[in-house]
């Protein structure tokens, strides 16, 4: 059997599922705006650049007729052809498009723990190009603006076979609550999961939102049953979390069992919406929208599209995040990004790498890398009294969805160039600001393993792993499982290679505290 055969038998073999992911993000720190960087050398006058064929993430815009892409074709020269994952579930579809050979130039995707293992089998399985050697002969921009740090985290067996896009530390998730339910009640913003629980009772029992019996107090999606906030109370924000000095899974937390406990009873008392299980991220959100639920997890991100929705349907409904709630142990805490927002690779069908490499090089000439993250000043924003500001609308109607066309960021300018994109919707901004400036810095919990390095055992793992908790942990909530076969199950997980893993990332995790 051939190498390419085996390999893409091997590569439709694999089984992904979903995991959550979002990252945007931002520092609101401010300097001057970054000097221009020399101009590439114009191309050959003769010389003809293929058009090329890009993979992105979704967005709610066709890639190919936002105004960024004109830019980058009139910056870089280069034509690219623009497709996208879906909203749900994109690994499925990424693992089948990478088993059938499809010619991608480059394919970018969330830079999440789920993806970026994702990226590493891929490159450990010969699927990828190793873009060292071309990003030492054709990306010197790639190279002045992409940290050693941030790359060494991109590694894979010591090569490198993405561009990643660092990640700036953000908190993104919180759970919005109806505010106007809250006041029609008379009851006050909850603090603690105890009053979390009042409240839910309330909107349950005297249905403010007058839906009769198809009033949901709160509701979830079911391929991520560990609610931000609610699993912060429980000293679980991340994926993985300190226990006694090392690292620890969430199923493998003791406190695990007081979350699965708790999300359970909410269920059991139907505060919990009796779907959850099979709602996807758009049905979730519907039920919040159409003034079904009063309670939800929301990225900040999302605030202004939701609040639209919302006042749609019900002109005088008023939303708002709640503070970070403590837990019966006093524990409290956002997940708080780290590592990659995205990342973007050549799989070894592109027909154009050499290309592909200089086109991303392009992009992040200084010049061109500001007009296509934040636009021209004067047009798209001003920079005055330290701060970057959008011009609006223009700035969203042109550059609101530019972040999706970022692959590698110049990482000393970026966070200050991002102040525009937070600014230029004011709910936006107060979204972000709550969770990210008004929250107590001890509250944002930054994900351990954001920038760890490659890790073999850890990556083979994850995914296979993660589907094991999520759905053990819907059934838990859903009492189709008791918790007194937690052992068991945790024996099997263990076996499963999370005792591989373990070591692996508490090994790397040693080095850090040294």
């Amino acid at each position: 059997m051939n190498k390419k055969k085996w390999l893409l038998i091997t590569l439709a073999a694999m089984t992904l599922t979903s995991a959550a992911c979002s990252s945007k993000g931002g520092d609101t720190s401010a300097t001057a705006p970054a000097p221009s960087g020399s101009t590439p050398a114009p191309a050959a006058k003769n010389e003809v650049k293929p058009t090329l064929k890009s993979l992105q993430i979704w967005q709610k815009d066709d890639y190919n007729t936002y105004p960024v892409a004109k830019v980058l074709e009139d910056k870089t020269g280069y034509k690219v052809q623009y497709e996208m994952l879906p909203q749900d579930k994109p690994q499925d579809k990424l693992n089948l498009l990478i088993a059938s050979a499809e010619p991608y130039d480059a394919i970018t995707t969330n830079g999440g723990s789920e993806f970026k293992a994702l990226y590493s089998d891929y490159a450990k399985k010969g699927a990828l190009v190793d873009l060292t050697p071309l990003i030492d002969k054709f990306g010197p921009n790639i190279k002045a603006s992409v940290s050693q740090e941030t790359f060494d985290a991109a590694k894979v067996d010591g090569k490198i076979y993405a561009i990643p896009t660092k990640a700036i530390n953000f908190s993104s998730t919180g759970l919005m609550i109806r505010q106007d339910w809250l006041d029609k009640l008379g009851l006050k913003m909850p603090t603690t999961l105890e009053e979390l629980t009042t409240v839910l009772k309330a909107f349950k029992e005297k249905d403010p939102g007058g839906n009769g019996d198809k009033n949901v107090a709160l509701t979830l999606k079911g391929d991520d049953p560990f609610l931000q906030n609610v699993v912060g109370a429980f000293g679980m924000p991340n994926f993985w979390n300190p226990v006694d000095g090392k690292l620890t899974p969430r199923t493998l937390d003791p406190a695990f069992k007081e979350y699965v406990g708790f999300m359970g009873d909410l269920f059991k008392q139907g505060l919990l919406d009796k779907e959850f299980g099979v709602n996807k991220d758009a049905t979730m959100k519907e039920k919040f929208t159409s003034g079904r639920a009063g309670v939800i997890p929301l990225n900040w991100s999302d605030v202004p599209t939701i609040a639209d929705a919302l006042k749609k349907n019900q002109p005088d409904a008023k939303m708002v995040f709640a503070p970070a709630l403590k837990g019966p142990s006093g524990k409290m805490g956002f997940s708080a990004s780290s590592g990659f927002d995205r990342i973007t690779f050549i799989p070894k069908s592109s027909k154009h790498i050499e290309d592909t490499i200089k086109w991303m090089n392009a992009k992040l000439e200084k010049d061109t890398f500001r007009t296509m993250a934040i636009g021209e000043e004067g047009k798209h924003f001003t920079f005055k009294d330290g701060a970057y500001n959008p011009i609006l609308p223009i700035f969203t109607d042109e550059r609101n969805q530019a972040n999706n066309y970022l692959m590698g960021v110049d990482e000393k300018n970026y966070p200050i160039y991002w102040q525009a994109r937070v600014r230029k919707d004011p709910r936006l901004f107060e979204a972000w600001e709550f969770l990210n400036v008004k929250q107590p810095t001890e509250v944002r919990i930054i994900d351990p393993l954001g920038m760890a390095p490659f890790m073999p055992e850890y990556s083979k793992n994850f995914q296979q792993l993660n589907t094991m908790v999520n759905d053990y942990t819907v059934k838990l909530i859903f009492g189709a499982e008791s918790i007194t076969g937690l052992e068991a199950f945790q024996q099997k997980y263990k076996a499963a290679g999370s005792d591989a893993s373990y070591k692996e990332v508490n090994d790397w995790y040693t080095t850090l505290k040294k």
